[in-house]
């Protein structure tokens, strides 16, 4: 997975998903059949796990016999067949509606968190990306920032808005004095100093979205922008490079959700329709 680039992060998400496997089968790795697999699909299936996670499992572990096969010398046969993947339901991405933006960032405070939000709602940024920001890809003149080795081990530049270029320069200014390159930072603490986890800015949010009494995700910011983008006239192919969608059929979920333009369309051509309808008959009775 190293030598294909593939991020620490999914590295370390496909080696607990193999070794649960591993430690719950029952018999030595190179006996496990599809049996085994469906059982375990039902076990997964009962600690209410979604069908996207099961499936994550199961591909961790047809990933692990196919390294097996190809590297490991044994002739193996993937238990893992293709037709055991669960059927995923694909609901449309939610997004927060213009006031409950303004709500949610008045219960956040100039600073850090505000910084990161805004990097979030503005910009497009996974927050994965946000923790690995570093001080160097800011280019405040451009009002841009390159995002280095995003998902898919891609770069991208995204843009940043007025009131996120401030939200950052109010936080940079505040920002203890380190040689610290990661942008955003704990402020409390053992770990005061050190580079803020995933996991740290997602508890953050969590304390603001009940705070403001706003259901706000990570995820969800980023959803808004596009959102937002679209009912503002911008073309999909500008959001999928934003976003950093390597396919425009996941740029154009976002179409199906609140596109404000299809709505204006709609209405227009409707009353068009309408007038016809109408009209026609008249014009028909006067003639005879």
């Amino acid at each position: 997975m190293k030598r294909r680039n593939y991020s620490v992060l999914t590295i370390k998400n496909y080696l607990h998903r193999v070794t649960r496997f591993i430690s719950w089968a029952a018999v030595p790795i190179e006996l496990v059949s599809s049996v085994e697999v469906e059982e375990y699909i039902s076990v997964l299936l009962e600690k209410n796990m979604a069908p996207h996670t099961i499936n994550c499992h199961l591909t961790s572990i047809r990933g692990f016999y196919d390294y097996l096969d190809d590297e490991g010398d044994l002739s193996l046969k993937n238990p893992v067949a293709r037709g055991m993947m669960l059927r995923e339901p694909h609901p449309l991405p939610r997004y927060l509606r213009d006031n409950d933006v303004e709500l949610f960032l008045n219960s956040v405070p100039p600073g850090r968190d505000r910084a990161m939000f805004m990097l979030m709602l503005r910009c497009g940024l996974r927050v994965q990306e946000v923790a690995n920001l570093t001080l160097d890809v800011i280019d405040y003149r451009r009002s841009r920032i390159l995002v280095k080795s995003g998902k898919g081990a891609k770069d991208r530049v995204v843009y940043i808005s007025n009131d996120a270029a401030v939200a950052l320069a109010e936080y940079l200014r505040k920002r203890s004095k380190t040689r610290e390159r990661k942008v955003f930072l704990v402020q409390k603490g053992r770990r005061r100093g050190k580079p803020i986890s995933v996991r740290a800015i997602q508890n953050r949010i969590e304390l603001y979205s009940r705070k403001s009494g706003v259901h706000v995700s990570c995820h969800r910011l980023r959803h808004t922008m596009a959102t937002q983008l679209l009912n503002s006239g911008a073309d999909l192919v500008s959001i999928q490079e934003l976003l950093g969608h390597t396919r425009i059929k996941t740029t154009q979920r976002y179409s199906k959700i609140s596109n404000i333009k299809v709505q204006r369309d709609y209405f227009k051509a409707m009353e068009i329709v309408m007038n016809g309808t109408v009209n026609g008959p008249k014009k028909l009775n006067k003639k005879v």
